[in-house]
């Protein structure tokens, strides 16, 4: 794209559009002027639905994924190329059910801690779900972010931009000093990736959880962004009320945050069922 790309980076900067969209948007376009090997100020809408069906009929994206792409597209020609004619009648497609958030319990979250045996790994788990960050936001953590006087960790430039605070458990706040004795980071980042001055990657940080899940023998394939989970529901489950939870997780609509009541056993796996409240059980019908 040359020009194009550095000028479509450029807007979606200006936008203030997140990094990690900056770069899905501008992969998106990338490969979808690579698809057509000409410009995209030659191509029209029949171009663009063709790219699109094919991702969906040949490629087999995901709808979410195939969003990401009809998004890029829309910021390519809505604003870095000025034509939003071009798009006006491009679709996105439909949202997908939401699926609700898998959870482990508290033994399972024991297990997959002591599974870990480097004092890096086990200090980044232990953040993310001792405090139940995101893991852009697990990668972006500074040592200045942990703040032993107050017992709070600062999240920089949460989703949406956002800045907050979460609290630090005494617990954690002895494994990260153990680890800084052990190992102390260098550079800038409390995690760093071993290219000098660079965080630890979101996918090196998944390769992590998803070998200690393993090593842990648990019988679901754990993710980052299950701990958070787990953070949330155990929360829940200890009697924290929500709205506080929403205010830790930055979730900008309380509905977000209530999903965690549709996991948590406190709430739904204590309810008597309306079996139980009648008069007697029924008899079982003569054979």
């Amino acid at each position: 794209m040359g020009a194009l790309r550095e000028r479509m980076a450029v807007d979606l900067r200006l936008r203030g559009l997140s990094p990690v969209t900056q770069r899905m948007y501008l992969r998106c376009a990338e490969r979808f002027v690579a698809y057509y090997q000409r410009s995209p100020k030659a191509l029209g809408e029949s171009e663009i639905r063709a790219f699109l069906d094919h991702l969906v009929q040949e490629k087999r994206v995901s709808r979410s994924t195939h969003g990401v792409y009809v998004a890029a597209v829309h910021f390519l020609y809505r604003v870095t190329l000025d034509r939003p004619w071009v798009v006006r009648r491009i679709p996105f497609p439909r949202r997908e059910r939401e699926r609700l958030p898998e959870v482990l319990s508290q033994a399972e979250i024991e297990r997959l801690l002591r599974a870990v045996s480097r004092p890096k790994h086990r200090a980044m788990l232990m953040v993310a779900y001792g405090a139940g960050l995101r893991v852009s936001e697990l990668c972006a953590l500074l040592p200045t972010d942990i703040d032993s006087q107050r017992m709070l960790i600062r999240v920089r430039a949460g989703k949406g931009g956002k800045d907050r605070y979460v609290m630090l458990s005494p617990r954690l706040l002895a494994t990260l000093r153990e680890y800084w004795r052990l190992r102390p980071p260098r550079g800038p980042y409390l995690f760093p990736s071993p290219r000098p001055g660079k965080p630890l990657s979101r996918m090196a940080v998944f390769h992590v959880v998803r070998r200690a899940g393993r090593r842990a023998g648990l019988r679901r394939r754990v993710n980052p962004h299950m701990l958070r989970h787990c953070f949330a529901t155990h929360l829940l489950e200890a009697g924290t009320d929500i709205r506080v939870i929403q205010v830790l997780l930055g979730h900008r609509s309380l509905r977000t945050t209530a999903r965690y009541v549709l996991v948590s056993r406190a709430h739904v796996g204590t309810v008597q069922s309306p079996l139980d409240a009648l008069p007697s059980a029924p008899s079982a019908p003569p054979a």
